[in-house]
């Protein structure tokens, strides 16, 4: 629903800012990782997940995009809900988990606070090439690697569609005339080929 806010922060604390954007404070929970990067900033863009219960709307707060990719990857996973999955993102960074699920280490993820041994390993099973250890930031090493629109949003979309990032990448690249393709024929392509 909302894809980030911009603005002041009004207030700050390792768990919960609030962010004053078009005349409204919004209220975002946040892990330590996010707060380490905005603490000493007064204006910042936030990427933000909106979760909606019967007890209300919670709206989380993200320092860059590959934190809140991480984010949703971890709450995908059956027994890990956006507490624990912010627990887990103020102890380790995207690149730090990325880097424990490819090892397949469980018991590295079980000494995070709320997760057992059987979710750890369920963690690792269902993650393991969906969050990479390589860069920090997905977003910015496809920047930095493609410099066709096209092929960036398909590889986006790839990565979105829950296929792992360096999979995706080798896929397009393998596509001929992939600059002159529409994303939608792109994507079509790729999914073939992978």
């Amino acid at each position: 629903m909302f894809a980030y806010l911009e603005g002041n922060l009004t207030y700050k604390s390792p768990a919960l800012v609030t962010l004053a954007a078009g005349g409204v404070g919004y209220e975002l929970h946040i892990s330590l990782q996010t707060h380490e990067k905005i603490k000493h900033l007064d204006a910042v863009r936030l990427f933000t997940h909106l979760k909606v219960s019967e007890d209300g709307w919670t709206m989380y707060g993200f320092a860059d995009e590959a934190e809140r990719t991480t984010f949703r990857h971890l709450i995908s996973v059956s027994g890990v809900g956006s507490a624990t999955a912010r627990l887990i993102l103020s102890a380790l960074s995207p690149a730090d988990l990325g880097r424990i699920l490819s090892n397949g280490d469980h018991m590295a993820l079980s000494k995070v606070k709320g997760i057992g041994p059987k979710t750890a390993q369920r963690m690792v099973l269902e993650l393991k090439g969906k969050i990479l250890p390589s860069s920090d930031d997905p977003l910015q090493a496809t920047q930095t690697s493609w410099h066709n629109t096209t092929a960036d949003d398909a590889l986006l979309a790839l990565v979105n569609l829950g296929i792992a990032r360096n999979a995706a990448e080798a896929a397009i690249k393998k596509i001929d005339g992939a600059a002159d393709m529409t994303v939608e024929a792109l994507l079509k392509e790729a999914l073939q080929r992978l």
